[in-house]
């Protein structure tokens, strides 16, 4: 039988559908923007081309930080269709709900998260 999500888990699946959909066509259209960006190099002189390696730096920046999101997303969508959303990987305890409507991919509840940033870790 497959899970049965609870009215919290759909309205999280919902707003994760959204986000995915969004980076998805953001993604898109960066790479169309690449795309247009390359297609336009010709003979520059310096300056532009510095200009152009610095343009195909951010967008390779953004398009691998939204990359990285699209996987996170992808790992909570499945993570609500197996039952264990919402649950930190690190200790087991829930999520809480707060954290969860703030950030839908996270995997780690607040206690967890921060001795990770702690720098006092070691």
């Amino acid at each position: 039988m497959a899970y049965q999500m609870t009215a919290f888990e759909k309205e999280m699946e919902a707003m994760l559908s959204e986000q995915r959909n969004v980076l998805i066509d953001k993604i898109a259209k960066s790479n169309d923007d690449f795309q247009a960006l390359v297609g336009t190099m010709g003979i520059r002189d310096s300056i532009d081309l510095a200009s152009e390696d610095m343009a195909i730096s951010k967008m390779e920046a953004v398009n691998k930080l939204d990359a990285s999101s699209l996987k996170a997303i992808d790992q909570a969508l499945i993570r609500l269709k197996a039952g264990n959303f919402g649950v930190c990987k690190k200790c087991g305890k829930k999520i809480p709900e707060g954290r969860l409507r703030a950030l839908p991919f996270a995997v780690l509840c607040v206690e967890c998260k921060n001795k990770d940033e702690s720098p006092n870790r070691f």
